[in-house]
């Protein structure tokens, strides 16, 4: 039976790195009470200059993770691109990315999931292998939050908390009978809650996406966040969607090598390891070298634990897990070969 293996991964930032001293120059915020807050530290920006998209870098992530899986941008079946910041309106920037890598009739699929984007990617690719449609797949995450939010003081509850980034992965159909790769999945939204996590305008819904009267510095214009009612989803509900993912694989909690949740604040995290009862050696953080990342977070994370031998291993089990926009939230269960 083939099985979704992980077969090389890629991530890459811009070179841009703002510290949270940086910010304070900016808004009337503090290091101190970032850190307190979020856990992050510093975060990465595309250059002001110039023209940067989410496909620039998920083009610059694609290239190393396809080296590393010793493959070349024609062996692949398909592209799978999550991102919540587009290069433009559209077409979408997995097309975008496809130009860049050389290619001109490989499908490339856009996912607008938010923060569980590579969630709902990795289950995605995996249907597609299991049911014979695509062999070789680059799953990619990439955002670039920092030339859409609101750099006054007013936004600084959600700007001091993103960051720029792209991470890629190749996965391959393998025939094996060994228990590995994708062991199981769950996803799951709730549309109900949209506006405690949203960007509103422009909109397409309107007579106008750009409203006659209403100035682009409106805040419509920037994420806005209800942080109070995303902490409580976020613990209420990412427990129970992994012990629904451990119950899909029939594998139990002590049989994981490593959790790698979504970097959206330290604080959920650890609230998460808390509630599970695990040892903070078993979930993954990177969220003070890069702040949120989005769809970009899981895979940057996940490349960041390989390259620093947390999993890897022949047999190594990783739990990926996370909750964002829409509200969405999810579970993958990945075991290496």
């Amino acid at each position: 039976m083939k099985k979704s293996i992980i077969k090389g991964t890629g991530m890459f930032v811009p070179p841009n790195v703002i510290t949270n001293h940086d910010l304070e120059k900016m808004l009337d915020t503090s290091d101190e009470w970032i850190k307190k807050r979020t856990g992050i530290e510093q975060r990465y920006w595309i250059n002001q200059e110039g023209e940067t998209g989410a496909s620039d870098l998920g083009f610059e992530a694609s290239k190393i993770a396809l080296k590393n899986a010793g493959w070349t941008a024609q062996d692949l079946d398909f592209i799978i691109f999550a991102t919540l910041s587009p290069d433009i309106m559209f077409p979408g920037s997995g097309c975008l990315l496809q130009a860049k890598l050389g290619l001109d009739s490989t499908p490339a699929l856009d996912i607008r999931q938010q923060c569980t984007g590579f969630l709902y990617g990795l289950a995605t690719a995996d249907a597609y292998i299991k049911s014979g449609l695509a062999g070789k797949i680059l799953l990619v995450g990439g955002e670039v939050h920092s030339s859409g939010l609101d750099k006054s003081t007013r936004g600084r509850d959600i700007t001091v908390i993103f960051g720029d980034g792209a991470a890629a992965v190749c996965i391959e159909g393998i025939e094996t009978d060994k228990n590995a790769g994708v062991l199981s999945s769950a996803l799951h939204a709730d549309g109900n809650i949209a506006d405690a996590l949203m960007t509103e305008l422009p909109a397409s819904r309107l007579p106008f996406r750009f409203p006659a009267d209403v100035p682009l510095s409106d805040p419509r214009y920037f994420p806005v966040m209800d942080g109070p009612a995303i902490f409580k989803k976020a613990v209420r509900m990412l427990p129970r969607v992994i012990n629904e993912s451990l119950e899909k694989a029939q594998i139990t909690l002590d049989k994981i090598d490593l959790i790698i949740p979504h970097q959206a604040n330290m604080r959920i995290n650890q609230a998460l390891g808390q509630f599970l009862k695990l040892d903070d050696n078993k979930i993954f953080h990177n969220i003070q070298k890069y702040g949120n990342t989005t769809a970009a977070s899981i895979p940057l994370a996940l490349h960041e634990a390989i390259e620093q031998e947390r999993i890897g291993k022949s047999g190594d089990v990783v739990l990926l897990t996370g909750l964002g926009a829409g509200l969405t939230w999810g579970s993958v269960i990945y075991k290496f070969l």
